[in-house]
């Protein structure tokens, strides 16, 4: 895995393998060898190209296109939890990994926001409204 996804993180930022190579501090058959799977950079290394690419360190040593219709590893902290299909009411079940990386259990209330341009949003209600608090105690203090 390690190695197809620095290979694929690679040419998405269309940088060769001597980019790479400049950026961490390393030769160019470094990098060729860690592509091949010959060989594993060290623990530091594999930190420098998490951080060149953006990318968490797990994501970048374990991610798998296929659990996410074959697409790449995603930006730190940008999620693709799957596709869900609507109920005939409207309802969706949230995934299992969404609900554990947003700390969402049963019973908690949600707030749906919309934008007819770019999508729907699905917030924790207690955070978005003490968000709303705040932005109304701004424009009460102007």
């Amino acid at each position: 895995m390690f190695c197809d996804n620095l290979i694929r993180m690679r040419k998405i930022n269309q940088l060769t393998q001597e980019d790479v190579a400049e950026k961490v501090g390393v030769t160019r058959q470094s990098v060729a060898k860690w592509e091949s799977g010959e060989t594993v950079p060290d623990l530091d290394k594999c930190r420098v190209l998490a951080d060149l690419f953006g990318v968490t360190l797990d994501d970048l040593a374990n991610y798998e296109p296929k659990e996410n219709m074959g697409l790449g590893v995603p930006p730190k902290g940008k999620h693709l939890f799957g596709m869900v299909t609507v109920g005939d009411k409207g309802q969706i079940v949230i995934p299992a990994k969404a609900r554990k990386v947003f700390n969402i259990s049963a019973g908690d209330r949600l707030v749906v926001l919309g934008d007819e341009t770019q999508g729907m949003a699905i917030l924790k209600a207690q955070e978005f409204l003490a968000l709303a608090g705040m932005v109304m105690k701004l424009q009460d203090g102007k």
